[in-house]
């Protein structure tokens, strides 16, 4: 019985979840936040070039609406991702769910493609069933903010896996909720598929409310003057030791809408931007599209075959995210990203080989298995290495250049097709995040962590930890 409780005791520990508990209140409405909107992301990604279908709407426009929505996601991710930290964090949730309820809302009521559109550009809309909106940084830089070193790696990491779980949770059940209403009297596809939107505006809601129940504790502290007032802000450009010295110790403050990047964090995050927008672009040549594409021509699969082997394996990615976090405090930040992507990028390489069904479901298995498991140590990485002031503009741009790199692959993996050439996509794809994976570990293994933060003392080290590793991970 006292192995039994011991082994729970440690289970539970390994989970990461005491440290989501401790982290609080905010911790948790984020994290629910995250699981209702990748819901809603989920349940419209799958419905939505259907719904512009059942409108007769052309190819052509519905590719033109899912670059658009992309692009818009995108500028107004970065807009909300500058200027978060001046304007209020939890405002800028607040105004997100707001953009969310209202592009839902059109989506439930308009058929009409131009109002569609822009509802979509303007508002919050996935088209890919991505988190390109003006959320993620956001939520990320305040869980690090509320996070410290030794449990930001496992609260990040559940929010990664509520955000999978989330994710195939709404792509699983949209379908049978439109069979649903559509099965109910008087109701059409199209009337199915508003009602599919209405659940998208409802999530938007929860999102909403979350949001308006967050703390103070969710907004940049650092850099505030000492002395300040309650309601004064703190200048967000920092002077340098120059302009500090200059006029007989005057001193001069600036302050800006944007946030600012010094350039010791520039001279680190540049590095990192290139290796993963490496990693995207390879992520885009061999997206989850284009594979169950690659696999349904070389073996001519049932489409409810392909669609349980893909549930089975974001079903794993989500379990497997949960580890990310432990391991990360047993072995390290890079190592983390480093080893689990190693495996994932070697599966992707030898995916043409794959000459029989088993073998590409083990490979596609093992790929998309842990895929994910460097998500939340990349993100806790960014945090460690950059001020607490710069995470959500650093974080904010990080998504940015991840999603452009991303929309070139597609590209050049339909060439490579057409030309009788699609196997060429997965090697190249396999030997691009090979390469950034050894970029990875070969410049960042070393690296100083945490060093704008407080330092890890020895009594606060938890148990299973020794203090020599804290600060082997902490940098020298």
């Amino acid at each position: 019985m006292l192995t039994l409780h011991h082994l729970f005791t440690t289970l539970l520990s390994e989970s990461g979840l005491p440290s989501v508990s401790s982290t609080g209140r905010d911790a948790i409405l984020i994290l629910l936040a995250r699981a209702c909107r990748m819901f809603a992301y989920g349940a419209s990604s799958l419905v939505l070039a259907l719904f512009f279908a059942a409108l007769h709407v052309s190819d052509a426009r519905i590719g033109l609406f899912m670059t658009l929505t992309l692009a818009g996601d995108v500028i107004l991710s970065l807009l909300c991702a500058v200027i978060a930290d001046r304007v209020g964090r939890r405002r800028m949730l607040f105004l997100g769910s707001c953009l969310m309820i209202v592009s839902g809302a059109v989506f439930a009521l308009s058929e009409e493609y131009w109002v569609l559109l822009g509802a979509a550009v303007v508002g919050v809309v996935s088209a890919t069933g991505g988190d390109f909106g003006p959320f993620r940084a956001v939520e990320e830089s305040i869980l690090s903010e509320l996070t410290g070193p030794e449990t930001r790696a496992d609260v990040l990491s559940w929010y990664v896996t509520l955000a999978s779980a989330g994710s195939a949770v709404g792509t699983e059940m949209s379908g049978r909720i439109v069979e649903a209403l559509r099965a109910r009297e008087g109701w059409t596809l199209v009337d199915a598929y508003h009602g599919c939107f209405g659940l998208y505006a409802v999530m938007g809601v929860v999102n909403l409310a979350c949001a308006a129940m967050l703390s103070e504790r969710c907004e940049l502290r650092t850099g505030r003057e000492e002395g300040a007032g309650e309601g004064e802000t703190a200048p967000l450009i920092e002077e340098s030791d120059d302009e500090q010295g200059r006029g007989e110790g005057k001193k001069k403050t600036r302050t800006s809408w944007v946030a600012q990047i010094s350039r010791e964090t520039l001279s680190i995050v540049a590095v990192l931007w290139f290796l993963l927008m490496v990693d995207s672009l390879a992520d885009g040549m061999a997206n989850m599209s284009l594979t169950t594409y690659y696999m349904d021509r070389k073996f001519g699969l049932p489409k409810s075959a392909l669609g349980d082997i893909v549930s089975v394996a974001y079903f794993l990615s989500s379990l497997s995210s949960i580890f990310a976090g432990p391991l990360a405090r047993h072995i390290g930040l890079v190592n983390t990203m480093v080893f689990t992507h190693i495996p994932s990028s070697t599966a992707v390489l030898l995916f043409p080989l794959a000459q029989s069904v088993p073998l590409t479901f083990a490979l596609l298995l093992l790929r998309v298995g842990l895929n994910n498991m460097d998500q939340a140590p990349r993100a806790a990485l960014i945090a460690a290495v950059v001020r607490p002031e710069e995470r959500t503009a650093v974080m904010g741009i990080t998504g940015m250049l991840r999603t452009l790199a991303s929309t070139t692959g597609p590209s050049i993996t339909g060439v490579l097709a057409g030309n009788g050439r699609f196997w060429i996509a997965f090697v190249v794809a396999g030997a691009l995040r090979l390469a950034y994976d050894l970029g990875l570990f070969a410049l960042f293994i070393n690296i100083k962590l945490h060093k704008h933060e407080a330092t890890v003392e020895a009594d606060e080290v938890p148990e299973g930890r020794s203090a020599e590793g804290v600060r082997e991970q902490s940098g020298p």
